[in-house]
């Protein structure tokens, strides 16, 4: 039977006709699948479902996607990075670096984050703000009285900073922001024991970001990615607003920040 598949002409010609083909009767194609997008499971027997394809230098990964949660399009990865994107597709997805609850907690922490334009010395640059929901305890500790996600970030090299416009100049190694089409997918780490990237953050269903912050991050091939401990920053409605709670957590000393190369458009 076939199948109900999109695959776009930038897919069609990094694959070929004749596998496009037989992608579209079936041939190749799987009958169910979990969304690289959104992750819960599809058919593409049954609904309308994207091919997407990641291409990093050397090798390329076939994935699927509902097609009202992504359109069919290839996905531009660096090569060190496609072993992290193929953990996104497949959901293997780490623990986020201490996220343990602290003993009789009432959550499991989570990491929110907001898209925003910062303005540094007179130019927009992309960035990230990461907040958790509930306070990060250390990896094998109760963490009762203590939050240790700056601590924890520190190490992985992000820097505490007193005002947003100190803009770290040094790419943290190992790290970037993955973007595809204008929609936030994840945020990759370095793998453990030097391993392929693994996934950091990931969103459920990508997250569209502005055309302003995508040409900025086009334009540096950078993301700036400010992080800030629970109740810190809170949900903002105006670049204004959230520029303002980063200076008071700044000002704080509730604030450290890495810049992350952006992999994808």
């Amino acid at each position: 039977m076939p199948r109900m598949l999109d695959v776009s002409q930038d897919v069609r010609a990094e694959i070929g006709d004749e596998e496009a083909d037989r992608l579209l009767v079936g041939d190749n194609a799987p009958g169910s699948y979990d969304c690289t997008s959104c992750r819960t499971p599809g058919d593409c027997e049954q609904e309308r479902t994207s091919t997407v394809l990641f291409v990093g230098e050397e090798t390329a990964v076939l994935a699927f996607a509902h097609a009202t949660c992504i359109p069919s399009q290839v996905v531009q990865v660096a090569e060190d990075q496609l072993q992290g994107a193929v953990r996104s597709i497949t959901g293997e997805e780490p623990p986020h670096p201490g996220a343990s609850r602290h003993a009789g907690g009432p959550e499991q922490a989570v990491l929110g984050i907001t898209s925003g334009l910062v303005l540094i010395e007179g130019e927009l640059h992309p960035a990230l703000v990461v907040e958790p929901t509930a306070p990060i305890a250390r990896p094998g500790t109760t963490g009762t009285g203590r939050d240790d996600f700056l601590p924890l970030l520190i190490e992985q090299g992000f820097v505490p900073i007193s005002e947003v416009s100190q803009r770290p100049t040094t790419q943290l190694h190992g790290w970037s922001v993955l973007v595809a089409m204008g929609q936030l997918h994840a945020v990759l780490q370095p793998g453990t024991g030097g391993g392929s990237p693994v996934a950091w953050w990931q969103a459920h269903q990508p997250l569209q970001v502005t055309d302003g912050w995508r040409a900025a991050a086009n334009k540096s091939h950078t993301v700036l990615v400010f992080a800030a401990p629970v109740g810190s920053i809170g949900q903002q409605p105006r670049e204004d607003l959230l520029r303002d709670a980063l200076e008071r957590a700044a000002a704080g000393g509730r604030l450290v920040a890495a810049t992350m190369p952006l992999a994808g458009t």
